[in-house]
């Protein structure tokens, strides 16, 4: 694969964090890239850097037939993601849109590879150390995203299976980067607000995954013959607990560190919180959610080690600069680290 510039690459989902990280590298590394844009802001600043784009919404998965016949090469990043609502509404976006992509990439001529991108979230919510990708993933998740990232794995697996679909799966953890829409604004929200705490001693890993190095991943995973039909974890190579994460952000606020409230508190409010908001009808996630409890509590050590060795990965960036370049993007580079 050393022509990249007659290599065609559609990226689905270059509107959103990973999405146009991978598509900047790509086109940085000679690649032609078709990109699948929904908002025309996202349009122009991808054609701008070289993209040729597309409109297309996996809501109507017909909507990207076309371009899927052309591409040789499909990184899938699109996804309807959160940790609230029906799983339902996940599984159309995740499950059934993928297979009628996979139906379409299987009857082109053209197509070579297909990345998938999954998450870290797709294993068993309990403490890890270490956990490799011998553990199957859980099909039941604590949320309609991770149960359906998990039953997008079985998809993928079967038609490797089945029909010998030449895919690699990729699971990052929590991604953070420049451009970050989720987690680090909720929390710098938060702490100007002065109501962000800690469930428990904040003394577990998370498994922070600086958008850079996700996206180097992607490439070797494209170009590395030895990784089809495979699937790596992928995280930083520096782990840091929710105390650092959390206290970084406000450090570079000048906020206050956050105050503690014990575990068991949380885990016995979580339950009634959930089952009001749903009985209610609540469009928006209530203050606890199980998935709220998993990344605020658990330890999220997932080994790397066959990422490194099958693909030579090397995870450059450190959480230090990453969260800077996030919270320079998020505020305008109003604070300091």
């Amino acid at each position: 694969m050393n022509d990249n510039n007659e290599t065609k690459v559609l990226v689905t989902g270059a509107g959103g964090l990973v999405g146009r990280r991978v598509a900047e590298d790509l086109i940085a590394r000679g690649y032609q890239v078709t990109a699948v844009v929904r908002s025309e802001a996202h349009r122009q600043e991808l054609e701008s850097l070289g993209a040729e784009c597309v409109s297309g919404d996996l809501a109507d998965p017909r909507s990207l037939d076309a371009p899927l016949r052309t591409a040789n090469i499909v990184v899938h990043c699109a996804a309807h993601i959160g940790d609230w609502g029906p799983a339902e509404k996940y599984r159309a976006i995740n499950v059934v849109a993928l297979e009628h992509m996979l139906g379409v990439v299987q009857t082109s001529d053209l197509f070579r590879r297909w990345i998938q991108v999954s998450s870290l979230g797709v294993y068993p919510a309990q403490h890890h150390y270490g956990t490799d990708e011998t553990t199957p993933p859980s099909l039941t998740g604590l949320d309609g995203y991770t149960k359906t990232k998990a039953e997008a794995e079985v998809l993928i697996n079967d038609h490797i299976d089945r029909h010998r679909l030449p895919a690699v799966i990729v699971r990052p953890g929590f991604i953070y980067g420049p451009g970050e829409r989720h987690s680090v604004p909720r929390i710098i929200e938060k702490l100007n607000a002065g109501k962000m705490m800690f469930i428990g001693r904040g003394d577990k890993v998370l498994n922070n995954t600086y958008v850079g190095n996700l996206s180097a991943a992607i490439l070797l995973a494209m170009e590395n013959p030895r990784a089809l039909g495979e699937t790596f974890n992928i995280r930083d190579q520096r782990l840091v607990t929710r105390e650092e994460y959390i206290t970084t952000i406000a450090d570079y606020l000048g906020k206050p560190h956050p105050k503690q409230v014990p575990e068991w508190v949380a885990r016995m409010l979580v339950g009634p919180m959930e089952a009001f908001a749903k009985l209610r009808g609540a469009q928006e996630a209530p203050l606890l959610t199980g998935a709220r409890i998993k990344f605020m509590t658990l330890n999220l050590d997932f080994s790397i080690a066959k990422a490194k060795r099958v693909l030579g990965y090397k995870p450059r960036v450190d959480f230090r600069e990453g969260i800077r370049e996030t919270l320079d993007a998020a505020t305008g580079g109003s604070g300091r680290l």
